[in-house]
């Protein structure tokens, strides 16, 4: 019996992805790519569309952080049934925009049948600041990041939380230019960099899945909405995506726990390939996984803000076109195919001279 054919779709957040870059668009990606793999390892930048998502069943909703410990092997995945997601709400969210969220976490229990434990109120606002890198890739602060673990703290400790939702109010002076541009799907998500911070700094800490949902004053109808933005657009809130994934986020298991392994358990030996952006080859992740057994595939047509390619690392990759060229790729390694195989001309075997 062949051991399960594992795959990881790595989108960067806060890159300009053509595909991935927006709200939820990559999910269609993720869906086709879990039909030709038994597990198909992915992070919130790439299922979270606001209020809209999916379930996939045989994919992984792994936060950054954890995605890039896990690639170097220090941490395992543990999948759930169901975890008990914490709602973490900063202090500087409006009491009306507060009431949305909380209304919006009522009805994912009432109606998907989640678990949500009590929320919690951090002690002091966020202060999250958004940032712009001079390649374009967005960034941001967080002014009060003790108040975001002290509230963190709270919600494992006294509710049992085994995930963490945190809703952040971020400011309404978004850059007018590219927020245009990123609702027209010409642009870099503004808000993107600084949500991936938040998440890391729970994640490092606690070692339990985190993902973020942005709280932002609610803006009139844009009429030249571009669809890959649009499902930001659809409410007050983006957190029933962020819930839905918490509430089957594998766990993360520590090295330390390794001789407690179970069966089902995976770690990055067991990974067969990693598919990424072709110019967005830097991450932490992937620089861990090229050390591995396992093909890396990139992607040309989801071009990025960053020019990071896989030669330039000495990371060696084969490159395809499109995404449906990568699952014909993962089709034929999975079935151990020789890929010269399936080319019209095989060359002839040749001699090997001995010293």
């Amino acid at each position: 019996m062949q051991r399960p054919y594992t795959a990881i779709l790595i989108i960067p957040t806060g890159v300009g992805a053509a595909i991935g870059g927006y709200a939820g668009d990559a999910l269609p990606i993720a869906r086709l790519i879990a039909q030709v793999c038994d597990r198909l390892i992915t992070h919130p930048n790439v299922l979270n569309g606001a209020s809209l998502y999916w379930n996939i069943p045989n994919a992984f909703y792994v936060e950054g952080y954890g995605l890039d410990k896990f690639a170097t092997g220090c941490w395992g995945l543990r999948s759930v049934r169901n975890n008990k997601v914490g709602l973490l709400l900063d202090q500087g969210i409006e009491p009306d925009l507060r009431l949305r969220h909380l209304q919006a976490a009522d009805a994912a229990r009432a109606t998907l049948g989640l678990t949500l434990t009590d929320y919690v109120i951090t002690d002091a606002p966020l202060n999250v600041e958004l940032r712009t890198a001079p390649s374009g890739v967005s960034w941001g602060t967080i002014g009060n990041p003790d108040s975001l673990l002290r509230a963190a703290e709270i919600l494992i400790n006294k509710t049992g939380a085994e995930a963490i939702a945190v809703v952040a109010r971020f400011p309404d002076d978004i850059d007018e230019e590219a927020s245009q541009k990123y609702r027209q799907g010409k642009g870099v998500d503004p808000i993107a960099g600084a949500e991936a911070v938040i998440s890391h700094l729970i994640v490092r800490n606690f070692q339990i899945p985190c993902a973020h949902a942005p709280a932002l004053a609610p803006e009139p109808p844009y009429p030249d909405l571009s669809p890959r933005s649009a499902a930001e657009e659809l409410g007050y809130t983006f957190l029933p995506s962020v819930l839905v994934g918490l509430s089957r986020a594998p766990q993360f298991i520590l090295e330390k726990e390794f001789s407690q392994s179970q069966l089902g358990d995976i770690w990055a030996k067991q990974v067969d390939a990693v598919i990424m952006p072709a110019t967005a080859c830097g991450s932490s992740a992937l620089l861990s996984l090229s050390q591995k057994q396992c093909q890396i595939i990139t992607v040309e047509e989801n071009q990025t803000q960053i020019k990071v390619s896989p030669q330039s690392l000495g990371i060696k990759a084969i490159q395809v076109k499109s995404y449906l060229e990568a699952v014909g790729l993962l089709v034929a390694h999975k079935a151990g195919i020789n890929l010269n195989a399936v080319h019209s001309q095989i060359e002839s075997l040749s001699i090997v001279n001995g010293q």
